[in-house]
């Protein structure tokens, strides 16, 4: 794929911001032709021998990815926030309606592996909403995504520490499996509002990856359904050839009912909706006093460089004087 070199204006109106991240920011766009509107990346380009910004490479390869793939499910336009506080604004949320959920995600998934493409960052925060008035779901942040084919060997260490499968912290090869267990995280959050991981250092949540250290705590998963604890369960394995594929996640019990007594369970069995609401407020609260952090540091790096400015001019008219004094 070539990249046009006339400024992006030219053919876009530049709207909102409608997300960021390290190196990049989404803005909504509307092509001036034809008035679609569209979500659209900025990316900051690694310059010379810098370390800010992205590799030209990466973001070939991100392009690619998304060029690639074309799914109701996948990415375009979204403006209807996080699924997670979608439904943390609700009183009431049964297995059946957040099943409903796990499938959209399930079927963004198959779509991505159906090209050999692993996404690799599945978490709450890329999964959106289409609209506020609407309940259809989005996957977003091609970033980390890769092609990986049966006999490729391709090992990192990315993704957010919570989500992230063993084979990720054992820097042993990805694969297509590698966003199943993912998928079984967001499912252990959405249903009990406990993250089954989650430890007080990033090393201890590591250790509990690992040993696949996660139970099904009465006080999370009191009215939560065996069929649910099962779709969970054959996720969590730590040979990721064991895991369920995403087709065969299509196809269980707690996804697409076999008889009506499975029916009935989801109907019966709810999310623990206090405890979730909870999870989200916490969520919330860490993001919060990440942003002052992230203030509080630019603001002594500006004053740093302030600081700096002032020393040198100093310094320069002190010189001028010794030597007017010489």
């Amino acid at each position: 794929m070539e990249f046009k070199q006339e400024p992006f204006e030219n053919y876009y109106e530049v709207g909102d911001e409608i997300g960021s991240g390290q190196f990049a920011i989404v803005k909504k766009c509307i092509k001036k032709e034809t008035k679609e509107e569209y979500a659209a990346k900025f990316i900051r380009k690694r310059r010379g021998g810098g370390r800010r910004g992205a590799k030209m490479e990466d973001i070939q390869k991100e392009v690619n990815i998304l060029t690639s793939v074309d799914h109701p499910n996948i990415i375009h336009l979204v403006a209807g926030g996080e699924l997670f506080d979608y439904i943390s604004e609700k009183d009431h949320l049964s297995e059946e309606e957040a099943s409903s959920f796990l499938k959209q995600i399930l079927e963004g998934v198959e779509h991505l592996h159906s090209k050999n493409v692993a996404h690799l960052d599945l978490k709450p925060e890329n999964i959106m909403l289409l609209d506020k008035n609407s309940t259809r779901i989005k996957l977003i942040d091609f970033g980390l995504a890769q092609v990986i084919g049966p006999k490729m060997d391709i090992r990192a260490m990315m993704g957010t520490a919570e989500f992230v499968a063993p084979e990720v912290v054992s820097y042993e090869p990805l694969s297509l499996a590698t966003d199943m267990w993912s998928i079984g995280v967001i499912t252990y959050i959405l249903l009990s509002g406990a993250s089954p991981f989650l430890g007080d250092e990033q090393q201890e949540t590591y250790e509990n990856i690992t040993a696949v250290d996660y139970s099904f705590d009465e006080e999370f998963f009191n009215g939560t359904s065996e069929i649910a604890k099962d779709f969970i369960r054959k996720l969590f394995i730590k040979e990721s050839r064991k895991r369920s594929t995403v087709y065969e996640c299509l196809q269980h019990p707690w996804i697409q009912p076999h008889s009506k007594q499975e029916e009935e369970q989801r109907k019966e069995s709810a999310i623990n909706i206090e405890h979730f609401k909870a999870f989200i407020a916490r969520r919330r609260w860490k993001q919060s006093v990440r942003v002052v952090a992230l203030c509080n540091r630019l603001s002594r790096s500006a004053n740093l460089l302030k600081s700096r400015s002032t020393d040198i001019g100093l310094n320069g008219s002190r010189n001028c004087v010794d030597e007017e004094l010489n």
